[in-house]
């Protein structure tokens, strides 16, 4: 039980890196591109400004296919708080998102948990301190995340299709967004972006891939947490990078806030999978929530 419990947790650290909806396939593509060098500088509306620039922010990132992340997660489950804070590297040159994350989880039911993830092609390898320094890496498959109900079938196809530019390309298939105004963020300057989506929203944003009765059943999660919206928030730099993203939502019976930070793009990722002898096969479903 305690490694579903783990496995279920590595699955949403890596999401949070990412989005936990994912953005549509054409990245907001659809929208007005003949004006993106005049909006941005004042020769369309607003909205207009705000899209030109996050087009450049969502092709930019994406090109980069690497960065450094630094997360830091606080949700509140039917009064209980759950704070999750990891580091990490990650590589999205495949299409799907690889990489390694430390990670610390304390509140919530149980004891603080500090964990490692590798997260590669065939799958996560979770690993957990152990007594005497003897502990073990287990894999999960993204297939055992699949069976885990319809949250498990969105966390395998965001590990599968997900990167830091979906958060961009999000708020471009919106065009619900707006610039906040000129904002520095760990001595780098910034523009800060905001939208807000209706989580029926972020749902059919979520995946080409995932199941109609899948989409119907995180709708009817959401719905039963009273959660209906969440607040998007992105500061993008000089050379239209995304640098930090916040999401945000509140609920009658759950809340969410997620941070992250993003530097050193273009970065060398480690995706070494552990030594075969140290491997664990993990046989039991993850079944994540609502973060």
């Amino acid at each position: 039980m305690r490694k579903t419990h783990i496995a279920a947790a590595a699955a949403g650290v890596v999401l949070m890196t990412g989005l936990t909806a994912c953005g549509s396939d054409d990245g907001g593509s659809s929208g007005d591109k003949s004006g993106d060098k005049s909006a941005s500088k004042g020769g369309g509306s607003p909205v207009q400004g705000a899209l030109a620039a996050l087009q450049k922010a969502s092709t930019a990132t994406e090109k980069q296919q690497s960065a450094k992340t630094e997360t830091q997660q606080t949700q509140v489950l039917n009064g209980r708080t759950l704070k999750t804070e990891n580091k990490g590297a990650f590589d999205w040159s495949s299409g799907g998102i690889r990489g390694t994350v430390t990670a610390t989880m304390k509140g919530g039911t149980g004891a603080p948990m500090d964990f490692e993830v590798r997260y590669l092609a065939d799958g996560m390898y979770i690993k957990t301190g152990g007594a005497g320094g003897g502990a073990k890496w287990a894999k999960s498959s993204y297939d055992e995340l699949g069976d885990g109900g319809p949250s498990g079938a969105m966390l395998k196809d965001q590990l599968q299709n997900n990167n830091p530019a979906r958060s961009v390309q999000t708020l471009l298939a919106s065009r619900k967004v707006e610039a906040v105004g000129s904002e520095t963020v760990r001595g780098t300057k910034t523009t800060h972006y905001t939208g807000t989506l209706t989580l029926s929203e972020l749902v059919k944003m979520q995946s080409k891939d995932l199941k109609e009765s899948d989409r119907k059943a995180l709708e009817r999660q959401f719905e039963q947490a009273g959660m209906k919206s969440e607040k998007i928030d992105l500061w993008i730099d000089g050379d239209d990078l995304l640098i930090k993203k916040k999401e945000s939502s509140q609920g009658s019976k759950t809340s969410m806030n997620n941070v992250t930070y993003y530097s050193d793009y273009g970065t060398d990722v480690d995706l070494t999978p552990p030594p075969a002898s140290q491997v664990e096969e993990s046989k039991g479903k993850a079944r994540p929530g609502l973060g």
